[in-house]
C-alpha cells in the first residue's frame, strides 16, 4: 500500500532531529584565519568577563549597586558567548556543519541572555539616576533588596521571553529543508526554513522582543535625560566631569547593544536578508560580549585601581613563591 503525502511529510518531520548550520559567508582561505581572529575574541571575552567578575567579587570597594549589576552583566556577556562562539568555531573547520536539535534548542535558549542584558542595562541606568539626582536618597533607594530584586527580575524575566518564543517554535514542522542559513540557531533562520506558517511567530516574536526593547530603552532614555538636567544645573566642572564619565561607558554600551537588536528582531521580518542577520548578529553574540568588560574597565578609574592592586599582590605572591623554592 502507497504512502500518502501526509504520512510521507510526517514521517520527514519525526526523522529531522539534525540542522546544517551554513555558517559564516566567507571563502574557504578565510576559514583558518577567521577561526583565529574569533578564537582570540572568545579568548579574551571571557577573560575580560571572569576576571571582572572575580575582580568585583575580591575587591569590597566595589560592593556597591553600580558593580553589583555590572559583575551580572559580565556574567550575561560570558554565558552568551560561551552559548554561541564555541559551535561556530567548530564549524569554521569542520565540513559537516551539522547541529542536533538539542543542541539547537540551547542556542536558541540565548534569548534568555538577550533579554536579560537588556533588563540589566534599565537596572544600571536607574541605579546611575538615583546615584546623581538623588544623591542623598541613594543608600535608601539602592538597598542590596532591592539590587538582587532587579537583577533576579530580570533573569526571570529573560527566561519567560525565551520560553514563550521556544513554546511558538513547537507549533512549527521542519520538512522541506533542514539547512539553517545563519551561524548559530537563532529563531529567525528556523521560521524561515519551516513547513508551517511563521506569521504567528513573527508575530509574537514583533510584540514581545518591541516590548522589551522599548521598556529597556525608555527606562534608559528617561533616566539619563533626568540625569542630563541634572548635571547641566552642576556649577561645579568638576562634578560635571565626574558624572559624564560615570555615565560614558554606560551609555556607548548600551547604543552599541540596542542598534543590531532594533534591525534584527523589530524591522519587518521580509525585508531581513541572511547575510545582513550575520553580521549584526555577530556584532551583538560576539563582539559586543568582549567589548563590555573593556568599555566599562577602561573608562573606570575605581576598577583600573583595583586591576593594579590585584596585579600587585599576584606579583607578590609570585615573587615569594619564587624564593621558596630558590
Amino acid at each position: 500500500m502507497e504512502a500518502s503525502s501526509e504520512d510521507i511529510g510526517k514521517e520527514n518531520v519525526t526523522l529531522l532531529t539534525e540542522f546544517v548550520l551554513t555558517g559564516l559567508p566567507c571563502q574557504q582561505e578565510w576559514k583558518v584565519p577567521l577561526f583565529l581572529v574569533f578564537l582570540v575574541i572568545y579568548l579574551v571575552t571571557m577573560v575580560g568577563n571572569l576576571g571582572l567578575i572575580a575582580l568585583i567579587w575580591k575587591d569590597h570597594h566595589l560592593h556597591i549597586p553600580m558593580y553589583f549589576f555590572l559583575g551580572n552583566l559580565a556574567f550575561v556577556d560570558a554565558w552568551l558567548s560561551s552559548t554561541v562562539t564555541p559551535k561556530m568555531l567548530i564549524n569554521l573547520l569542520d565540513k559537516s556543519k551539522m547541529i542536533s536539535l538539542s543542541e539547537c534548542l540551547i542556542q536558541f535558549f540565548s534569548w534568555i541572555h538577550v533579554s536579560t542584558e537588556c533588563f540589566l542595562l534599565a537596572a544600571m541606568a536607574y541605579d546611575r539616576y538615583v546615584a546623581i539626582c538623588q544623591p542623598l536618597l541613594y543608600p535608601v533607594v539602592m538597598t542590596n533588596r532591592l539590587c538582587i530584586r532587579l537583577v533576579v527580575s530580570s533573569f526571570v524575566a529573560g527566561f519567560i521571553h525565551a520560553l514563550i518564543h521556544e513554546g511558538f517554535l513547537f507549533r512549527l514542522t521542519f520538512c522541506n529543508s533542514n539547512i539553517i542559513h545563519h551561524f548559530y540557531c537563532d529563531v529567525i533562520p528556523l521560521l524561515k526554513i519551516s513547513c508551517t506558517d511563521p506569521s504567528i511567530n513573527y508575530l509574537i516574536i514583533f510584540i514581545f522582543s518591541g516590548s522589551v526593547q522599548v521598556f529597556s530603552i525608555v527606562t534608559i532614555l528617561v533616566s539619563y535625560t533626568l540625569v542630563l538636567f541634572t548635571i547641566l544645573k552642576k556649577k561645579s566642572e568638576k562634578g560635571i566631569r565626574k558624572a559624564f564619565s560615570t555615565c560614558g561607558a554606560h551609555l556607548l554600551s548600551v547604543c552599541i547593544y540596542y542598534v543590531p537588536l532594533l534591525f534584527m528582531y523589530v524591522h519587518p521580518a521580509s525585508s531581513q536578508a541572511d547575510d545582513q542577520d550575520m553580521i549584526f548578529s555577530v556584532f551583538y553574540t560576539v563582539i559586543i560580549p568582549m567589548l563590555n568588560p573593556l568599555i566599562y574597565s577602561l573608562r573606570n578609574k575605581q576598577v583600573i585601581d583595583s586591576v593594579k592592586k590585584m596585579l600587585k599582590y599576584m606579583f607578590k605572591c609570585h615573587i615569594n613563591i619564587v624564593f621558596l623554592f630558590v
